[in-house]
């Protein structure tokens, strides 16, 4: 049996950022600090946060006044804000700097005048907190089924944008399926999809061409590593999901078979790993590496969290060692 692993994969620079964000947090602060929602999806990440410190809420009213509280990497409604304000909570907003892009591209069409089509999946917390920035009509659709059932007051001020976190494919033809029922519609095209996503989803493409199976580390409630499966299977390659080794399935391997391994974008190289011994216990011959270009983006760390870090470590009389890689 051949493994291929896939590059890029697992954690991108939103994901990084939000993790250290919490982290950092822990060390100035001290334990505990809040975090609205899971900080990324993905339980082993948010478990190991957790035995730090961290405590994971679904509502603000569970947050003690005061505390110190973290907004997901997924972002909030403008609601959450103002709620969060009025318990005078002092808020570090880890929202991935690519879905506050869409935020503002939402708001920005919603002050024009154009009702709002957001291309994504109900009930997703991104999807949830894009729809709470607009203050005018908004609606989500997530396929082309959706289209022909959309409503909308005038189709001639009518625009959309899209989750960061879907399928490049889909989307596309969601979008076509919007212009072809409503040609003035504007939109940014496939900027939406963030370059994660799509680097992700273009390193499986390749993969398919040469495994037999692909596997895909990540939560059942991630979008991307859902997305990541789905890719896979529409190359003509049978996909599965796993959380974790304990997830593979003996039945699945045959002997000669070529698997392709890759990691949603939440989810830690430690599983990769773990994975990969799992693998090798089922009898493993070569372990090899795509060619593909390393992602360099970074994202800079919330203002605030830097000046509050960089106090205690006055006050404390030393720096702070630089964060280790996740790569």
């Amino acid at each position: 049996m051949d493994v291929i692993l896939a590059q890029p994969r697992g954690f991108c620079a939103g994901v990084v950022r939000a993790i250290e964000i919490v982290e950092r947090a822990l060390e100035v602060y001290g334990p505990p600090v809040y975090v609205l929602h899971e900080i990324v999806h993905n339980h082993h990440v948010v478990d190991d946060l957790r035995t730090r410190g961290a405590i994971f809420v679904e509502n603000l009213a569970e947050v003690p006044e005061g505390a110190v509280t973290i907004f997901s990497a997924h972002g909030v409604a403008t609601a959450m804000v103002e709620q969060a304000a009025a318990r005078s909570l002092e808020v570090i907003d880890a929202t991935c700097p690519l879905v506050t892009k869409v935020h503002l591209q939402a708001q920005r069409y919603s002050l024009r005048g154009f009702e709002v089509v957001i291309i994504g999946h109900p009930g997703h917390p991104e999807v949830e907190g894009t729809r709470g920035r607009v203050t005018g009509p908004v609606h989500v659709v997530s396929d082309c089924d959706d289209i022909p059932r959309l409503q909308v007051k005038d189709p001639e001020r009518l625009a959309y944008v899209t989750q960061t976190t879907l399928s490049v494919d889909d989307t596309r033809d969601v979008i076509a399926a919007l212009k072809a029922r409503f040609p003035t519609i504007q939109g940014p095209d496939l900027d939406g999809i963030c370059y994660a996503t799509q680097n992700r989803q273009n390193a499986v493409r390749s993969l398919a061409a040469e495994v037999d199976l692909l596997l895909v580390v990540g939560a059942r409630n991630s979008s991307n590593s859902n997305r990541l499966r789905e890719v896979g299977e529409q190359a003509g390659v049978r996909a599965h999901l796993v959380q974790d080794a304990a997830e593979l399935e003996a039945a699945w391997f045959t002997p000669g078979i070529r698997v392709g391994l890759t990691a949603g974008a939440s989810a830690p190289e430690v599983l990769v790993q773990a994975v990969l011994e799992r693998l090798r216990s089922y009898g493993v011959d070569q372990v090899r590496e795509m060619d593909s270009a390393r992602e360099t983006t970074t994202f800079r760390l919330p203002a605030a969290l830097l000046k509050k870090a960089a106090q205690t470590a006055r006050t404390s009389g030393k720096d702070r060692q630089p964060a280790r890689s996740r790569s």
